[in-house]
């Protein structure tokens, strides 16, 4: 039976007493019946609260327990009938509030695509998602959800991520930006080439995380139990007192009713989810409260290198041309020539050529591990190793480079790095100034690497050359006054020391999938700033958690106090508790609200610094 029945059910019963009472004159048929449905919920309670105790936990339940047998005792029926209004209408309201607050995580559910336009020659054929293939090319309608992640192969359009990002700006795309399933297109039709399967993009793996943080639900969400015995001593020994000084077992009735703990058990659980849906708003996915309760006393951060603090992209750093030809030649050249190409360096050389600037191709063939030849122009380019395109010994570089020779002349190199985040290093200041001062870098990368990118951005502890396992050995091996220890990763061989930390939290934008299903937290959006903004979403939401509860603790105990002189009818201690509720509620429920992250203003930050060396080469 859901708490709304239960609710409705109770008011109904509470109907008929009230008639059989008060038009019948039936006195005694309406206490039966007040009393059987006050024995029967109760009974319903002490099975769930031996529950709670045969698992280890202490819960508040019993003052509800007793409330309820105490007014009943001393034919306070109507007393007691108010007491189970509150309780199911206090769980009826809780199941609204939930509602509410997680409207913004079902709407995830309620706009996943399920079908697909494919071209089959030149006809169009409506499928299904799950039978969408890599390199399929589908259309995509104005007004339609794109349905898996690929890439733009015809048209331009204005499309809304803010579903996946928290980002309400629509953004711009056009022929070669990729598309991320789940984004409302705009107006202007778009073909796109399917780079994923339906099961593997971005907004399928969302709906799984929200599905699975539905199906995990928060082990923190009664905050209340930390204070139950003290509160339940507290309880029956001002009822106790009141009773034995005033010989009046009304007395003790009268206390314990307004000492129910609704307000206590349902405050917890309506902040968190209201706080998981403030962090959905603004585009970070929580797997349960549990995460939240972590997060906001976080004393050690740690970040994966490549992907995380740096883009994890290889951008074009120096152009070196030889004396006989220009550095715009050199990068057009190039550029058009590896424009067919898949290979990160060839992507780097066309973006940094800009698409619009290359050279139309007449042939072009690739040379597996070595590099591309294509006619260019009339010219014959050749693009790849240093020996692949005849440059001599002397101009051979450390780090990641291509050689590139024009008619079977040596014409220069072009250099690549890593990119910088440009919020990393205001995330590092961010965290320091929330009191986090224990920020590490834990990295794969060479020492020499790693230290100028630390260095950079502020980072307090550096650990380069490090496997997989050796992250996990230092996460584990933290001392308690540094934990709850944070791991912020994005690849395949993060998600290891991602499960580790208490908190693991993944850059989904572009993260592997490992990584986001290892990690307790998932940022949709490709901005390193939003750690900093989770920690307060965390700190503030645990923050108004405990007002909540503190705040119905304080009520309670003061009109106890009152109820012990006398003052407070039963009857009429009861109608409080529903006071108490409501303002426990709406006092919990702050934590939904709070500003969702504005747009990136990135775009107005100085430009990206690029650090580091990255060494890859063609395979």
């Amino acid at each position: 039976m859901s708490h709304k029945t239960k609710l409705l059910t109770t008011i109904a019963i509470g109907v008929l007493a009230l008639v059989l009472q008060f038009v019948f004159h039936l006195n005694i048929a309406a206490q039966v019946i007040v009393t059987l449905m006050g024995s029967v919920i109760a009974f319903t309670m002490l099975i769930e609260m031996i529950k709670t105790l045969r698992s280890g936990k202490y819960g508040v339940d019993i003052l509800a327990i007793t409330a309820i047998i105490a007014t009943l005792a001393i034919s306070e029926y109507w007393a007691a009938l108010m007491i189970l209004v509150m309780l199911t209408g206090g769980d009826a309201l809780e199941d609204y509030a939930q509602h509410k607050a997680g409207s913004e995580l079902k709407s995830l559910l309620d706009n996943s695509p399920s079908t697909a336009h494919r071209f089959e020659g030149d006809r169009l054929k409506d499928i299904t998602i799950e039978d969408v293939h890599i390199d399929d090319h589908l259309l995509v309608k104005p007004g339609e959800v794109v349905p898996v992640d690929g890439i733009i192969i015809n048209g331009r359009s204005t499309l809304d991520e803010s579903s996946l990002t928290g980002e309400s700006r629509p953004v711009e795309r056009r022929t070669g930006d990729e598309v991320m399933s789940g984004a409302v297109n705009g107006d202007t039709a778009l073909t796109i080439r399917a780079t994923k399967a339906a099961a593997d993009s971005q907004y399928q793996k969302i709906v799984a995380l929200v599905k699975e943080s539905e199906a995990r639900p928060a082990h923190f969400v009664r905050l209340a139990d930390r204070y139950a015995v003290p509160f339940t001593l507290v309880a029956y020994l001002i009822a106790g007192i009141a009773w034995a000084v005033s010989g009046d077992p009304h007395r003790f009735a009268e206390v314990l009713v307004v000492a129910s703990p609704c307000p206590l058990i349902l405050a917890a659980p309506v902040a968190l989810v209201s706080g998981m849906s403030r962090a959905s708003r603004n585009g970070i996915i929580v797997k349960t409260g549990t995460v939240i309760e972590k997060l906001a006393g976080a004393k050690t951060i740690a970040f994966d290198k490549t992907g995380t603090i740096t883009r994890g992209v290889l951008a074009v750093d120096k152009v070196r041309p030889t004396d006989h030809i220009s550095a715009t030649h050199l990068l057009q050249a190039a550029a058009s020539a590896e424009q067919q190409s898949n290979h990160i360096l060839a992507r780097s050389l066309v973006k940094s050529a800009r698409r619009d600037k290359l050279l139309a191709t007449d042939s072009i063939e690739e040379t597996t591990g070595a590099g591309v030849t294509a006619k260019v122009g009339g010219e014959t380019i050749r693009v790849g190793k240093a020996d692949f395109a005849g440059a001599p010994a002397s101009a051979v570089v450390d780090g990641t480079a291509v050689y590139v020779s024009i008619n079977g002349t040596y014409a220069g190199l072009i250099t690549f790095n890593d990119e910088l985040r440009p919020e990393a290093k205001d995330t590092i200041a961010d965290l320091h100034t929330l009191g986090i001062n224990h920020v590490m870098m834990l990295t794969g990368d060479k020492k020499e690497t790693a230290q100028a990118i630390a260095d950079e951005v502020g980072i307090d502890d550096l650990q380069a050359e490090c496997l997989p396992q050796d992250k996990i050995d230092m996460l584990n091996s933290l001392p308690d006054d540094q934990r709850p220890s944070v791991m912020v990763g994005d690849g395949v061989n993060d998600a290891p020391s991602l499960s580790v930390a208490d908190v693991g939290i993944a850059m989904g934008a572009h993260g592997s999938t490992a990584a986001s299903e290892s990690a307790d937290m998932v940022i949709l959006k490709d901005d390193l700033g939003r750690v900093t903004r989770a920690v307060r979403i965390s700190r503030d939401t645990m923050n108004v958690a405990k007002q909540s509860v503190l705040l119905g603790i304080f009520i309670c105990t003061a009109l106890m106090l009152v109820a012990s002189t006398g003052a407070i009818p039963a009857l009429f201690g009861a109608m409080l508790q529903e006071v108490i509720d409501t303002v426990s509620i709406l006092w919990a429920l702050r934590a939904r609200h709070g500003k969702s992250l504005a747009p990136s203003d990135s775009n107005n930050r100085p430009q990206h610094r690029v650090v580091g060396k990255a060494n890859a080469v063609r395979e």
